[in-house]
């Protein structure tokens, strides 16, 4: 998949490093939209291949819209909260090092500097201009030693990003029995495969691939959950 260059004019670089690093979202609706289609098409499925009433349908979809949901935004929150603990305890640790053992921290510069290819002369000129700002050492320390990037997105706004794509995408299957449709699982599965399709489609700006086979890997996914939901509930029945 191709991407918009951006410019490389010297004007326009200076202005997108001064802005910063944006977060992305992206994959937090992904994932939550994702999720939610799934879930509730799954649920949908194996309520219909139960055999059971639209009412039931609507309850257990409505259910699965709000705790399933609300469990997953949480655990994406908790998740990029600890992302962020631990980058800020790393970063409190090399505060201390550097307080503490200022010339073994230098040392770790150096030989972080002589990985990259810098020399005698050149080497220690840059161990001097990296360490010179208490910001930009710790900061080198911190991406070179521990691997940790170079921001960490919010864990409220990720928390509520995944469980917005949740609400909306995993409503969409629902809407058919809403509406009152004669053939509403057909109809709410292709509206799910459209979703899964969509989603996945989308996936390939994040993912860097192409967005005909990330929406097929999607809707192939969603599709064989859904599958084994129905089967499951058309199981279950025969049982009874």
């Amino acid at each position: 998949m191709r991407h918009r260059d951006h410019s490389h004019e010297p004007d326009d670089i200076a202005d997108r490093l001064a802005n910063g690093v944006r977060p992305s979202y992206l994959r937090d609706w992904v994932n939550g939209g994702i999720d939610g289609t799934v879930t509730t098409f799954a649920v949908v499925a194996g309520v219909a291949g139960a055999d059971l009433s639209v009412r039931i349908v609507l309850i257990l979809g409505a259910a699965n819209l709000l705790a399933d949901g609300f469990s997953m935004a949480a655990s994406n929150y908790s998740a990029t909260r600890t992302e962020l603990q631990e980058m800020n305890r790393l970063r409190r640790m090399e505060e201390r090092h550097i307080d503490l053992y200022p010339e073994g921290e230098r040392e770790e510069v150096r030989q972080i500097l002589f990985a990259k290819g810098f020399r005698e002369e050149e080497l220690e000129r840059a161990v001097a201009i990296t360490t010179a700002s208490r910001e930009t050492w710790v900061n080198t320390m911190l991406s070179d030693e521990h691997g940790q990037p170079s921001f960490v997105r919010s864990p409220l706004w990720a928390g509520f990003f995944t469980f917005l794509a949740f609400a909306i995408c995993g409503f969409i299957p629902l809407l058919p029995y809403i509406a009152g449709f004669t053939a509403s699982l057909p109809a709410s599965a292709v509206m799910s495969g459209v979703v899964f399709f969509a989603i996945g489609s989308l996936k390939s700006k994040w993912a860097g691939v192409n967005w005909l086979r990330s929406g097929a890997e999607t809707f192939f996914i969603g599709t064989l959950a859904a599958s084994l939901a129905y089967l499951a509930g058309h199981f279950l029945k025969s049982l009874g």
